[in-house]
């Protein structure tokens, strides 16, 4: 099982906009912005419909990325850890 750090807070994510380099906010996964349930889904399942297949494939989670200075926005893809339960 994996689990994205910038999800569940264990670790930030600093990017700069490529156009103006500034940083960029963190606006979360791009799965909760398909309708008013989807942040309440399961994470997996989404992913198989997400128009990204790498993220499963790579145990990634992508994100909005916004610009507050420019108003432009990208997706990065998070690295997932793995996650182990004794």
């Amino acid at each position: 099982m994996s689990m994205c750090p910038v999800c569940n807070q264990l670790s930030d994510t600093q990017y700069r906009c490529p156009s103006c380099l500034e940083m960029m906010q963190d606006n979360g996964r791009v799965m909760d912005y398909y309708d008013d349930y989807s942040p309440y889904s399961e994470i997996d399942a989404l992913k198989m419909e997400d128009g990204y297949p790498e993220d499963e494939q790579e145990k990634q989670c992508p994100h909005v990325f916004y610009c507050p200075q420019c108003a432009s926005d990208n997706i990065l893809l998070i690295h997932e850890w793995r996650a182990e339960y004794n």
